[in-house]
C-alpha cells in the first residue's frame, strides 16, 4: 500500500537492462529490478502497452520493486530492431502488431526467469495495461505458471471475426475456460476500448466458467488513467486502483 513503510527501514534495489531467452530461444532485452537482500521475494512480469517499452513501464517496474517484488518488463518489440519507444511502437503497428504466440512465449520465459532466481519465493504475477492487458489475459489463460494476473483496461479481449488477423487469430475471451489463476480487472467507465459493454461481456464469461475474479470500474476515468504524462490521468482513480493491485498481489503472491 502507498506510504505504508517505516521511515527507519532499509530500502535498496538493483535496476538494469538484461537479456534473457524469449520464445524459440531468441535473446531479447528486458528491464529488470529487484530488492537488495536475500529475500525470498515474489515476482511480477509487466507486459508493456502499445506506446512500447517506455519510461512509464520502467518506473512501474521499479515501483513494484520498492514494494518488495522482483520485477521484469520484457522488450516485446526487440526483434524489430531498436530506436525510441515511439519509433518502435510505430514499427510494431506497421507490422500488424505482435504475434500472440510470440508474446505468450516471451512472457512464459520471463516467468521462468523470475522463478529461477535464488531469492524467488516461486510465486509470480503478471500485469499489463492497454494492449498489455489483453496480453496479460492471454498469458493467464495459456500458462500454468502464473499465481495472479491483473488486466488493466485491456482492449480487444472481446473481438469480432473481422478484427482477427493471422498474428492474432483468436479472441482472448475464447480462452476464458482455461484461466487458471485469480484475475483482477481495472477499468474506466468512460473507456472506448474496452467499452463498459465489453467488460460486461468478459465478466459474463468469467462467471459462466466459475473463475476467481474481481473487477473495479471507475467513474470519471477513461483509457489509460494511470498515465500521468497525459490528459487522461486521473490521480484519485489511479491511486485507488494501484492500491487495489498491491492488495491483490499481497494476497496471492506472498
Amino acid at each position: 500500500m502507498w506510504n505504508q513503510f517505516q521511515t527507519d527501514e532499509y530500502q535498496g534495489m538493483l535496476a538494469e537492462t538484461i537479456s534473457y531467452e524469449g520464445q524459440n530461444g531468441d535473446s531479447i532485452h528486458a528491464y529488470y529490478s529487484r530488492p537488495l537482500g536475500e529475500g525470498p521475494f515474489p515476482g511480477v512480469v509487466l507486459i508493456p502497452h502499445m506506446p512500447g517499452w517506455d519510461e512509464f513501464y520502467r518506473e512501474a517496474t521499479r515501483r513494484f520493486t520498492q514494494h518488495g517484488y522482483a520485477a521484469i518488463c520484457p522488450d516485446l518489440y526487440c526483434r524489430l530492431g531498436h530506436g525510441t519507444p515511439e519509433e518502435m511502437s510505430a514499427k510494431a503497428r506497421n507490422e500488424g502488431g505482435l504475434p500472440d504466440e510470440q508474446v505468450v512465449g516471451d512472457c512464459e520465459n520471463a516467468i521462468k526467469y523470475l522463478k529461477s532466481q535464488p531469492y524467488s519465493n516461486n510465486k509470480v504475477g503478471v500485469i499489463g495495461t492497454c494492449s498489455g492487458g489483453r496480453h496479460t489475459f492471454l498469458v493467464a489463460c495459456q500458462s500454468s505458471n502464473i499465481d495472479a494476473a491483473v488486466n488493466c483496461w485491456g482492449g480487444r479481449i472481446v473481438a469480432t471475426k473481422e478484427e482477427l488477423t493471422p498474428r492474432q487469430p483468436v479472441a482472448p475471451i475464447d480462452y476464458t475456460e482455461k484461466l487458471d489463476c485469480p484475475l483482477l480487472g481495472i477499468f474506466g467507465n468512460d473507456d472506448h476500448s474496452p467499452t463498459p459493454e465489453q467488460v460486461d461481456r468478459l465478466e459474463e464469461e468469467l462467471k459462466k466458467y466459475g473463475k476467481d475474479y474481481t473487477f473495479h470500474r471507475y467513474d470519471g476515468a477513461g483509457h489509460g488513467f494511470w498515465y500521468y504524462q497525459g490528459e487522461m490521468y486521473r490521480p484519485k482513480q489511479a491511486m485507488d486502483s494501484w492500491n487495489k493491485v498491491f492488495e491483490f498481489f499481497e494476497k496471492h503472491l506472498h
